[in-house]
């Protein structure tokens, strides 16, 4: 095959550190990291999230590695804050989460109603749920650091 056609979406989560919230406005969080995303290569289908954590609905080119994807979103974004005067810290790692196409919609909604969400759930237990429902293993000991 002479060319490479990939279209995986995946569906990604992370926290700052300790779950503090040292977010101070997510949703200019979010015009920031479309920016970053669209630098680097990454498309961003949908992005929201709250003071203390972000939910990115992406797809990353085939030749790039995700972790080098959410490094890039991470790194560039802490390092805007600082340079903006916020002490901030992300956590060390993320979850990741597949999504098929017939699921974008559906994701890509979730994603956007996450002030509305976490009136009644906390990061923890989105986060606890979205692991469940993923199948992915884990050890509870070691989720949050």
């Amino acid at each position: 095959m002479s060319h490479t056609h990939a279209w995986v979406l995946v569906h990604c989560v992370f926290s700052t550190k300790e779950r503090a919230n040292l977010i101070p406005d997510p949703v200019e969080m979010c015009r920031y990291l479309t920016g970053v995303a669209h630098a680097k290569k990454i498309t961003l289908l949908a992005a929201g999230g709250t003071a203390n954590h972000i939910h990115l609905l992406i797809h990353v080119p085939p030749a790039m590695p995700l972790a080098k994807a959410v490094q890039e979103l991470k790194g560039n974004s802490s390092r805007w804050l600082h340079e903006r005067g916020v002490h901030f810290d992300w956590q060390e790692g993320y979850g990741a989460f597949s999504v098929s196409q017939s699921q974008k919609q559906t994701v890509a909604n979730y994603i956007a109603r996450q002030a509305e969400h976490h009136r009644k759930w906390s990061f923890e237990q989105e986060f606890m749920t979205l692991l469940r429902k993923s199948g992915a293993p884990f050890d509870a000991r070691y989720v949050f650091g």
